[in-house]
């Protein structure tokens, strides 16, 4: 009799300790979740900040440019131009080296340079030119251009100066990837006078990225802009980064 109550006692005990473990875990599992939930709270504040601090990135870096903006003093004509120092054989001849060919006729008086960019297209080796004609017109989708993945490439500016010499012409480019900045280029061009003839430039050879997270879409906005932030041209566009280069589809014959 008393063995059989001693075995019912170690059996209580034994099922009040089970209990005990599975109460045991079941708060550390709940801890456990709670946990979780305030790391990913703590994830997407950290996220929300990162976010704010690049879009803050962005303002702050424009605005440092255009306070870093040098004196260059009063503008002229190119008239004026040629009338100064016209007694100094060196820097007549350096300014008229300068202006080239242009018909001083033709510019009149006016002091602002006039910047007209005609096209820009995209060069890669083995593929045919990638003209994008101004103005802008993207297609139906809205992506302006498609570039494959690991691909080499370079931009060709075309484009036209009248009326003044254009002082520190360069081409700014920000790309944004789901709302983040992934990359921004600044390219000085130079000073260009006015001629009757336009301008080509190209930029360094670059590479696409590759892999998963490197494709997709991608918003962008380009500017030209000279030494006294004038604008010349501001782009907002899309453009794609795929596996492969988009499929050229073949005119219908007899259309």
């Amino acid at each position: 009799m008393s063995l059989t109550v001693e075995a019912c006692s170690s059996c209580s005990k034994d099922m009040d300790f089970e209990e005990n473990n599975v109460a045991s875990k079941k708060n550390e599992n709940l801890a456990s979740a709670v946990d979780g939930e305030g790391k990913k709270e703590e994830e997407k504040e950290k996220l929300g900040r990162c976010l704010s601090e690049l879009s803050l990135d962005d303002e702050e870096e424009e605005e440092g440019e255009a306070d870093n903006l040098l004196d260059l003093g009063p503008q002229v004509t190119l008239k004026d131009q040629l009338e100064k120092d016209k007694d100094d054989e060196s820097l007549r001849r350096w300014k008229e080296q300068l202006l080239g060919s242009v018909d001083l006729n033709s510019v009149g008086d006016k002091l602002e340079p006039d910047v007209n960019i005609l096209s820009l297209s995209i060069i890669s080796p083995g593929r045919a030119d990638i003209v994008l004609p101004m103005p802008v017109v993207p297609n139906s989708k809205g992506v302006w251009f498609t570039l494959k993945e690991g691909s080499s490439y370079k931009l060709k500016f075309t484009f036209f100066v009248s009326n003044n010499i254009v002082s520190g012409l360069r081409y700014i480019n920000t790309v944004w990837k789901t709302g983040v900045r992934v990359d921004r280029t600044k390219e000085m061009l130079g000073t260009f006078s006015p001629q009757l003839e336009p301008y080509t430039y190209e930029t360094p050879e670059e590479t696409t990225p590759v892999g998963l997270f490197a494709r997709g879409s991608y918003s962008a906005r380009t500017k030209f802009i000279d030494d006294d932030e004038k604008c010349y041209l501001e782009i907002n566009y899309t453009f794609d980064i795929r596996r492969d280069w988009p499929s050229i589809v073949a005119p219908l014959q007899g259309a």
